[in-house]
């Protein structure tokens, strides 16, 4: 049974290639635009991980990962590895996501390689 990969991220374009590079490692993908769709997907099926943007219109990435941590009505979720996928750079942010429950933080540009090597190393 393969793992399932919610990515998250407001540019349909990124969404595309990182579905087609995660699908063609094995991988089974859920898809959504921002935090608030994020959360939609979220009905009880097994996430194995999330990848993640930070800057989102409806709710943010950080402000996503504070709400599955923190909110009992996501407590099945508590403990899915979240993967930043982000241009954010600053440590500020970083720090805030470390806080929040960020696993990886991995900056665009980037290569496929780079994201299937973390996203490894947190679930397999």
């Amino acid at each position: 049974m393969s793992k399932t990969i919610l990515v998250v991220d407001d540019s349909s374009s990124i969404r595309q290639l990182l579905s087609f590079t995660l699908k063609e490692r094995g991988f089974t993908v859920l898809e959504a635009g921002n935090g608030l769709e994020a959360l939609a997907k979220l009905t009880g099926d097994k996430i194995s991980l999330v990848v993640c943007d930070v800057n989102m219109p409806e709710m943010d990435g950080i402000a996503f990962v504070k709400k599955i941590k923190d909110d009992a009505a996501y407590a099945e979720y508590r403990f899915t590895p979240v993967i930043m996928l982000t241009t954010e750079t600053g440590e500020d942010k970083k720090a805030e996501g470390r806080e929040a429950g960020v696993k990886a933080w991995i900056t665009k540009p980037f290569t496929p390689d780079k994201l299937v090597s973390a996203i490894e190393k947190l679930i397999m």
